[in-house]
C-alpha cells in the first residue's frame, strides 16, 4: 500500500539528513508544501533551528510572468522560505529515492483578504472571514485556478494534491483562535459559512432568494445555538433550522460554483503539466462540509481528478462513499494524523492503515514527517515495514 508523507521545504532545506530520514521510513512518496497558509511549525530535527513563522500565506518558489500587472496574485515568502525553497527540497527527496507531489493550499489565505477585504466571504451578520476567500467571485476563481496550475506543476514534480478547493467558512486553525466557545455543531457551521458579499447576493437572487431576508432568517435560525440549544447536526438540522426550501436554495447556488471551480482548476494543472502527471484533491464526502477539505459529491469529483485525499482522523467512515462509485483506477487515500502532540496515534497505524484498506484506501497520507517527534516517526517506520 503506497504511503506518502507530508512535508514542509523547510523541514528539508538546511538539513543534510532530511531527506533520507524521510526515504528510511518507508514511503514511496512525499507531498512536499509548494503553496501554504500561514503557520507556526516546529523542526526538532533541524541543525539550525526548532520554530518557523510563516507569517502569511505564500508560495515556496518563484513565481512566472502570468501574474505581471493583476491585484490578485500569490505572494512571496519571507526569510521561512526565500527563493525557489520547494525545488531545492524537492531536488534533495528526489535525490534520495522519493516520488514528489505538490501540496498546494488555494481558498485560504489571510493577507489576500486583509489586503483585499472585497474577495472574503462575508457572513450574515456582515463579519467578513479574511482567511477565506470567496470562490463565486470571477477575479477569486481567475486567481485560484491560475494559482493551481502554477504551484502545482513544479519542475520534478509527478502530481499535485489541491486543498481548500471549494468553500471555506468559520474554520481557520491559525492564531489564537477563540471560536469553540459555542459549539455550532455541523448546521451551524454551515450556516455561518453562507457568503453575502455582492456575488452571491446575486447569487441567491438567481435562485429566488431575497439576499437580505435570507441573511436575517439565517440570524434568525443562528439565535438558539448561541443560547446553547442543541446544535442539529447534519444537514437534517440546517433545514430544521432554516426551513427546506431555504436551504436547498443555498446548495443550488453554492453547489454549482465549488464545482465549477473545481473542474476549471483541475483543466487547467492537466494543461500545463506532462502526460501522466496525478490531480488529487482534499475532500469530504459530506457535500456542504466547508474548509481545508471542502465537501464534494464522491461520483462527481472522481470523474474530474485522479482521485481524493481524504480526513481520517475521526475514523476511516469518510472513504466509503468514495470507493462505493467502483473506479477501480481512482487514488483513494486516507489521510491519517502521526504526529501524537496533535492528536495522532501513529502507534496504532498498522491497525489504522488495514482499517482504512477495508474502507476501500487504495494509498495512505501520513500527516506530517516534519512536525512527529523521533518516537512518532519510529512508530511510523515499524508500521510501514509491517504493510
Amino acid at each position: 500500500m503506497k504511503a506518502s508523507a507530508f512535508v514542509y521545504p523547510w523541514d528539508v532545506n538546511g538539513d543534510p539528513e532530511a531527506a533520507a530520514r524521510i526515504a528510511g521510513l518507508g514511503v514511496r512518496q512525499v507531498t512536499l508544501a509548494a503553496a501554504y497558509h500561514s503557520t507556526r511549525a516546529l523542526t526538532p530535527r533541524h541543525p539550525r533551528r526548532r520554530i518557523v513563522t510563516a507569517e502569511h500565506a505564500a508560495v515556496l518558489y518563484p513565481t512566472d510572468g502570468r501574474w505581471d500587472g493583476r491585484a490578485l496574485r500569490p505572494y512571496p515568502a519571507g526569510d521561512w522560505a526565500h527563493g525557489d525553497a520547494f525545488g531545492e527540497a524537492a531536488t534533495a527527496l528526489a535525490d534520495a529515492g522519493l516520488e514528489v507531489h505538490t501540496w498546494v493550499v488555494l481558498a485560504h489565505n489571510s493577507r489576500l483578504g486583509a489586503e483585499h477585504p472585497d474577495t472574503s466571504v462575508v457572513n450574515a451578520y456582515g463579519d467578513r472571514y479574511p482567511w477565506a476567500p470567496c470562490i463565486a467571485q470571477p477575479a477569486t476563481r481567475a486567481y485560484l485556478v491560475d494559482l493551481a496550475a502554477e504551484a502545482a506543476v513544479r519542475p520534478g514534480a509527478r502530481g499535485t494534491e489541491l486543498e481548500s478547493l471549494g468553500w471555506y467558512g468559520l474554520q481557520h486553525l491559525h492564531a489564537h483562535d477563540k471560536t469553540g466557545g459555542v459549539p455550532l455543531g455541523d448546521a451551524g457551521m454551515y450556516l455561518m459559512a453562507l457568503c453575502f458579499c455582492p456575488a452571491c447576493r446575486e447569487g441567491y437572487g438567481e435562485q429566488g432568494l431575497d439576499a437580505d431576508e435570507l441573511a436575517a432568517a439565517v440570524r434568525e435560525a443562528l439565535e438558539p445555538l448561541w443560547r446553547g440549544a442543541p446544535n442539529g447536526g447534519d444537514w437534517a438540522g440546517v433545514e430544521k433550522l432554516l426551513g427546506e426550501e431555504k436551504a436547498a436554495a443555498t446548495r443550488a447556488w453554492r453547489d454549482p460554483v465549488a464545482r465549477t471551480l473545481q473542474e476549471t482548476a483541475v483543466r487547467a494543472v492537466r494543461d500545463a503539466a506532462p502526460e501522466g502527471f496525478q490531480v488529487l484533491l482534499h475532500a469530504d464526502p459530506v457535500t456542504y462540509h466547508v474548509g481545508a477539505n471542502p465537501g464534494v459529491d464522491p461520483e462527481h469529483i472522481l470523474s474530474v481528478a485522479d482521485g481524493v485525499v481524504v480526513p481520517c482522523a475521526d475514523g476511516t467512515g469518510p472513504l466509503s462513499p468514495f470507493a462505493e462509485q467502483g473506479r477501480e483506477e481512482a487514488v483513494i487515500a486516507a489521510n491519517l494524523p502521526v504526529v501524537s502532540g496533535m492528536g495522532g496515534s501513529p502507534d496504532t497505524l498498522a491497525a489504522d492503515a488495514a482499517e482504512a484498506r477495508g474502507r476501500g484506501a487504495t494509498e495512505l497520507r501520513l500527516y506530517h514527517a516534519g512536525l512527529a517527534s523521533d518516537g512518532d516517526l519510529e512508530a511510523v517506520r515499524s508500521a510501514l515495514a509491517g504493510l
